[in-house]
């Protein structure tokens, strides 16, 4: 898919996505003068993500003024908020590693039609690597079409993850998991972006990636290109609302398939609206969730496990309403 054939709305956000690239390669140049909060323990934010997430919805609004947005550091404050298209942005995933000057970050943008990611772009600055995806398009790094990686053994596998980093996040569940995982792969990674992994996965450079606590914008897009590059994303027990449960699977069929019966052990379904009040959940409780909840078995689990005959939970569909 060249730059010639991109749907017109994955043109407007690949624009977008530019800009706000250049904006953080002018501030990665001199990271003392950088202004930073924190948002939460561990949780930062620059003047660079407010600056990139402002040019990222100038560009779109300018484009489709009509359209809503939701970003990550200015929510809903602009757009419109009834339309069936929701621009869903991080204009700096990775903002601990940009603050360290270490060089994994991204722009993600993705556009919903109804509640349906339709088109995605993930934009590393760094390499100047640019993912896009529209539904039913396929997935494409650098106009170079992507696919999934072709391993079907799990001991050959490289997954990627992200550690709970955030208070009232179960430290203790997340060592569980990778003393499930880790003998039964060649290799954990943890690079600090999440939806560079997600695209790491569609171009096959990890075989899978599972990762806790994420929020929509940290996702969306990623989603989609992990889905037009043949691979599958779900929730931990194979099902396919994963976007506001904050956890994801995402992997090749096959390795996908073997994944969610390690990982549904571990599933913990967390509704948006209670995600502030656990953070503050009594020391007791949080003991209690040490041990994993373990769910009835799925039909969609099943097929998961099954490989290739594994419903997508999120996958290739009809063309794009529009």
């Amino acid at each position: 898919m060249t730059q010639q054939t991109l749907h017109p709305m994955l043109n407007i956000a690949v624009k977008a996505a530019r800009a706000a690239g250049a904006i953080i390669n002018r501030g990665s140049m001199d990271l003392d003068l950088l202004k930073i909060n924190t948002k939460s323990p561990n949780d930062f934010v620059t003047e660079v993500d407010q600056l990139a997430e402002e040019a990222i919805i100038d560009t779109i609004l300018q484009a489709y003024p009509n359209h809503g947005i939701l970003a990550e550091e200015s929510g809903r404050e602009r757009g419109n908020k009834s339309s069936d298209f929701v621009w869903i942005i991080d204009p700096l995933d990775g903002t601990t590693n940009f603050i360290h000057g270490f060089p994994v970050y991204c722009v993600s943008i993705a556009l919903t039609f109804r509640g349906k990611v339709e088109q995605a772009v993930v934009y590393d600055p760094n390499r100047n690597d640019l993912f896009v995806a529209s539904r039913g398009r396929g997935a494409y790094l650098n106009d170079k079409r992507l696919r999934v990686s072709r391993r079907t053994r799990l001991q050959d596998c490289l997954i990627g993850t992200g550690f709970p980093f955030r208070r009232g996040d179960n430290f203790q569940r997340y060592m569980k998991m990778f003393e499930t995982l880790m003998p039964l792969c060649a290799g954990l990674r943890r690079p600090g972006s999440a939806a560079l992994d997600l695209c790491y996965v569609a171009a096959g450079y990890y075989d899978a990636f599972f990762e806790t606590g994420l929020s929509p914008w940290d996702i969306a897009a990623g989603s989609l290109i992990v889905t037009e590059a043949g691979g599958l994303v779900g929730n931990f027990t194979g099902e396919p609302d994963f976007m506001n449960q904050r956890e994801i699977l995402a992997g090749a069929p096959k390795i996908y398939g073997q994944l969610v019966p390690l990982l549904s052990p571990f599933t913990r379904v967390i509704q948006e609206e209670a995600a502030p009040a656990e953070a503050e959940a009594p020391a007791e409780e949080a003991a209690a969730e040490d041990t994993p909840k373990v769910r009835k078995p799925l039909r969609l689990r099943k097929k998961a496990a099954e490989g290739d005959d594994a419903a997508p939970a999120t996958g290739p569909a009809e063309d794009a309403p529009f």
